[in-house]
């Protein structure tokens, strides 16, 4: 009798479970959105921070590894990463980009500022970004700028 309650419980859980799910399957040469979740402190594919967005590409798929695993086309900015992902990290690419616009980086002043901690001085820029308003400038280390950014930091010393 116990057997039988918990083939009862397990069926009806199985059924809750596969309403929302669906098999993905995707073939070589299209394209997929990779999704990217944001963690509270942590830095991953130089984004941080709640707002960011949930997924980036599209990406090329260029083999599949396996029964749910797909190996992806990364740009060279992405290439500290492993580029085998599994199917649940992936999302369809509706619109396949015929091509796309290079991403524009922030435009930096000759507006910086060195606070000073406890230990060491933090150089920092202020950085007025594309698309907004002067208020919504941020302060953001010159480090991480020259980092990411380097072609930025051409002219200066």
């Amino acid at each position: 009798m116990v057997r039988e309650n918990l083939r009862v419980a397990q069926s009806r859980q199985k059924s809750y479970a596969n309403v929302r799910r669906r098999d993905l399957t995707f073939k070589v040469d299209n394209f997929v959105y990779l999704r990217v979740l944001p963690m509270r402190g942590i830095q991953r594919f130089n984004m941080k921070g709640k707002l960011t967005q949930r997924y980036i590409g599209p990406f090329k798929i260029v083999e599949r590894k396996g029964e749910v695993a797909y190996k992806l086309e990364l740009p060279s900015n992405l290439s500290g990463i492993h580029n085998v992902f599994h199917v649940s990290q992936l999302k369809k690419c509706l619109r396949v980009p015929e091509e796309q616009a290079p991403q524009e980086g922030p435009d930096v002043r000759e507006d910086r500022r060195i606070p000073n901690t406890r230990n060491r001085r933090v150089k920092m820029c202020r950085v007025q970004w594309k698309h907004h308003t002067e208020d919504e400038a941020t302060w953001e280390r010159e480090e991480e700028l020259r980092a990411t950014y380097p072609g930025l930091f051409a002219n200066h010393l």
